[in-house]
């Protein structure tokens, strides 16, 4: 029996790749909506540094000449510069922005900030086809040579996926535009109101925010007060740009509107302890404090209590900003949490660390590693892990890993044999860190002493779509997760929004989240794991490794089904989860020590039609989740084909 499951077991998290959370959970529709990059002609644009994540950005374009628009650098709204417009006339001068989604009857409504001199007649209007009455306009009252922000409201009078934004104007002289905005008119405060509505039913414990690589280069007090005031930057960690429109306030609030607790990660990367302080202070400090006050001056009075912070995102990387030894970043590390817990001595410090299995020899480009083969590495400079224990254990609680799997391509593979292994693979990653953590108990026993703990805050299978194939593989991480819940106490799959197929207008959780949704209302806060013993072990992989796998062989003693059980908080029912990824039904078998069980229970099965079943926007959902009656018949239990079940039986006694 181990402990109990915690509610941070099905965490979620979330970084600004690009633009990976402005095109799926912020509501915002223009891309660079300061004017950080110039306004150029069609075809000028410097191509990215690394490719994109989510497509290429939107561009504002000139309407009319493009020499009549110029960027001014001498009085700017925000950042560095604003766009400028001469005017000429009756002919329109101006600039657009098109590659907009609209749905027909929906309202949008935004904001221009703009300096619109006497005799200048500026519109702006939003299109949707080709005719002139395929668009609404609206007027733009003069403002003179200060800065007003006037807000504007649309109804799309059709659908659109090729929708744009004009502003225009005819006249005499220049006008200005600062900054503009465009959303959906039901946003929840800039987040999008389905996203929203879908990642609610997950009933997440955390999400760990704000990144990720990114936040090793993001200045948090840059993203304070009025959005429109906020000075973009550039993240030269994704090489691209970020408005700065959502920061602590606005995480906070997401959190708050799906239901989930916010775990905070601060920058050790460029960033420093003082400024790790203060954010602890804005988002936990009381208003009377400097920071606190602050936030309450930003429409926050209360503080929001976050108890979980994580100091810095895999610095031991060479792909990081700020990357450094171990040595320095444990003085570093040091500093951070002492500083953090002069700001609030009630918080749980997280350190970030790296096990022997992540980190290679020099020189060495692909490693399998097994439990023998990385124990020249523990103590070294390769163990982050264990130089920060060994080092640091006064200023963490718990300790990060994180972990990326990559599906292994098995071409001459039978097709059961495939489905297993692609099932199984990414869960080994789980079980390597659960015994690389046995091997620290045994080393230092300062970990049972203050208790620490293990969080596995960023992991994904890749590339891996999400289908019911995929679905299975998830369901053995998390179950793999939950035979070692002594050790592993906190997780956070990458990304939060992964769980959903968004398009730019609906959203809804596809079959990864379904698997989130499944084990945190079965599997969930308080329910007690129980060991499961069978009399056949998973075999080791049958076909050659390729890629960076660990050699250990996860699943429970049941194969070819992996099986976790668990009693229920108020230890009145048994549950057990089962995954069978095979195209057969299956047979299980209980045979319970200790306890007795009512004859008739609930069987919940999450499947589909076939392997390549998804959810997606449009469509009725392929994987879905089935509630049955069941009877027990003698001591066998079907499980069927292709699918993650969980069955449900009162106990009866003991």
């Amino acid at each position: 029996m181990s402990r109990p499951i915690s509610r941070y077991e099905y965490g979620m998290f979330i970084e600004p790749i690009g633009r990976a959370i402005d095109r799926s959970l912020w509501a915002e529709m223009l891309d660079d909506r300061k004017f950080y990059f110039p306004i150029v002609a069609e075809g000028q644009d410097a191509p990215p540094k690394r490719p994109s994540f989510t497509g290429p950005d939107r561009h504002w374009r000139a309407v009319g000449p493009a020499d009549s628009v110029s960027m001014d650098k001498t009085a700017p709204f925000v950042g560095d510069q604003s766009a400028k417009v001469a005017l000429v006339g009756d002919s329109p001068h101006g600039i657009s922005q098109s590659g907009l989604s609209l749905v027909a009857g929906k309202a949008y409504s935004g904001r221009i900030v703009v300096s619109i001199p006497s005799g200048a007649k500026i519109s702006v209007s939003l299109v949707w086809g080709d005719g002139p009455a395929d668009r609404q306009t609206l007027r733009l009252p003069v403002s003179g040579s200060a800065w007003k922000t006037v807000p504007v409201t649309f109804t799309a009078g059709a659908s659109s996926d090729a929708a744009r934004l004009e502003i225009t104007g005819t006249g005499q002289g220049s006008f200005r535009i600062g900054a503009v905005s465009l959303m959906p008119a039901d946003n929840l405060d800039g987040w999008r109101a389905d996203a929203v509505r879908e990642l609610r039913t997950l009933k997440s414990g955390m999400w760990r925010l704000p990144g990720g690589n990114y936040l090793s280069n993001w200045d948090w007090h840059d993203a304070l007060g009025p959005r429109d005031q906020r000075r973009p930057m550039y993240d030269h960690s994704w090489s691209a740009m970020q408005t700065n429109d959502i920061g602590m306030d606005e995480y906070m609030t997401l959190c708050a509107l799906i239901g989930t607790e916010p775990y905070v990660t601060v920058n050790a990367g460029l960033g420093d302890a003082n400024s790790a302080a203060e954010e602890v202070e804005y988002l936990n400090g009381p208003a009377t404090s400097y920071w606190g006050g602050k936030r309450a001056k930003n429409g926050h009075a209360a503080p929001y209590g976050i108890k979980y912070w994580n100091i810095g995102n895999e610095p031991y990387g060479d792909w990081q900003i700020g990357k450094t030894s171990l040595e320095y970043y444990t003085i570093k590390h040091i500093d951070f949490a002492q500083r953090m817990k002069r700001a609030d001595p009630s918080i749980t410090l997280l350190a970030s660390g790296a096990m022997p299995d992540q980190r290679k020899w020099p020189g060495v480009d692909k490693e399998n590693a097994n439990l023998q083969s990385i124990l020249p590495k523990f103590g070294t400079e390769l163990d982050w892990t264990g130089g920060l224990i060994a080092n640091a254990s006064g200023y963490f609680d718990g300790i990060t890993e994180h972990w990326y799997d990559t599906a292994e391509k098995r071409p001459n593979a039978p097709p059961e044999d495939e489905l297993l292994e692609f099932a199984r693979q990414p869960s080994n990653n789980v079980l390597m860190k659960a015994e690389e953590w046995k091997i620290y108990r045994s080393k230092y026993p300062v970990i049972d002493k203050k208790d620490m703990f293990l969080s596995i805050d960023e992991y994904a299978y890749f590339p891996a779509a999400p289908n019911l194939k995929t679905s299975l593989a998830y369901a053995m991480v998390l179950q793999e997760m939950l035979r070692h819940t002594e050790a592993i106490r906190m997780s956070a799959f990458t990304m939060g929004s992964s769980t959903m197929d968004i398009t730019p207008t609906h959203a809804t959780l596809n079959s990864t989240g379904k698997v989130f949704q499944f084990y945190g209302q079965h599997f969930g806060e308080g329910v007690i794991p129980l060991d499961v013993v069978g009399d056949t072990p998973w075999p080791s992989p049958k076909y050659p490794v390729g890629f960076d796998h660990p050699q250990v062989v996860a699943g429970s003693s049941t194969w070819p089904l992996d099986v976790v059980a668990g009693l229920s908080p108020d230890r009145k029912k048994l549950i057990v989860g089962v995954v069978n990824a095979t195209t057969a039904t299956r047979q299980l078998v209980l045979d319970l020590k200790g306890i007795n069980i009512a004859a008739n229970g609930k069987l919940y099965s999450l499947s589909g039609p076939n392997l390549e079943a998804a959810n997606v926007v449009g469509k009725e959902p392929g994987v879905t989740i089935q509630t049955v009656d069941i009877a027990m018949v003698g001591r066998g239990l079907p499980v069927p084909p292709t699918s993650a079940v969980v069955y449900e039986f009162e106990i009866t006694g003991q």
